[in-house]
């Protein structure tokens, strides 16, 4: 199969390692400093390139606010039985983009990111695929992710974005409320130190991609259920009520089990 991956950031580098040795690959990037590192596959730095590779399927791994627009400098030079794909955490306006482009698209979410995953071991780690895509797009994928032994799950763009709204929403808001009450330590404590390499990790990300998440138009009922249990452990501290905490603590265990 031939392959267009446009962006030659970290994940877009991850996808075109993982696909050069079974696939014949071609990466879009128009900053040539991106490309150092990338062997094995074909540099185009202009879309009209794109013309004379023909691809059979595009996966765009670009900054999650130019997702749609690099979607759109490409199709004019796509081959009309192209499949398109996404591989963005929030899928808000991704839908309607798809169904009036005329192409065939499949969607997915891999869970993890260069910054804490360990990419040559995936085991543990997750992926979505949206259920709305293309029947052959799915197959691609769902081949390409068993093979790295992700655990696969399949949702439609809106479980999709409800999902990551709690499970990547939530987080990030308590890391970065953790951040942004940092003072230093002259001597951090394990707990601490773990908090803080969460954190430096969390904001090395990219800009774009943090607000994105956090823009997400279910993002923030989860923020109030933050200010709730807040509100709520600030009472049960501000009053040394050991009974409260007892409790408390024992319905946070029956949560994480």
């Amino acid at each position: 199969m031939k392959i267009l991956i446009l962006g030659a950031g970290k994940m877009g580098s991850f996808f075109t390692d993982l696909l050069s040795f079974e696939h014949e690959v071609a990466v879009l990037e128009s900053n040539p400093k991106r490309m150092r590192f990338i062997y094995n596959a074909l540099r185009l730095q202009k879309p009209d390139e794109i013309a004379e590779f023909v691809p059979d399927m595009v996966i765009n791994c670009v900054t999650l606010h130019q997702t749609i627009h690099a979607f759109t400098s490409v199709i004019p030079y796509l081959p009309p039985k192209c499949i398109i794909s996404d591989i963005a955490s929030v899928k808000t306006n991704l839908q309607d983009f798809y169904d009036g482009c005329g192409f065939p698209y499949v969607s997915t979410h891999p869970m993890f990111g260069p910054t804490f995953a360990n990419l040559g071991s995936l085991e543990k780690e997750n992926t979505i695929i949206i259920s709305e895509s293309d029947h052959l797009g799915k197959i691609f994928f769902k081949d390409l992710y068993a093979k790295l032994k992700l655990n696969i799950f399949e949702y439609s763009f809106e479980e999709h974005d409800r999902v990551v709204a709690y499970s990547l929403g939530i987080p990030f808001t308590s890391t970065l409320v953790f951040a942004a009450t940092m003072e230093h330590q002259d001597a951090p404590g394990t707990t601490f130190k773990r908090h803080m390499k969460i954190a430096r990790g969390l904001l090395s990300e990219d800009d774009y991609l943090l607000a994105e998440i956090l823009f997400n138009p279910r993002t923030p009922k989860q923020i109030e259920r933050i200010q709730e249990e807040l509100l709520k452990l600030q009472e049960i501290v501000e009053n040394k009520d050991s009974p409260a905490m007892q409790k408390y603590l024992s319905h946070i265990r029956k949560n994480i089990e």
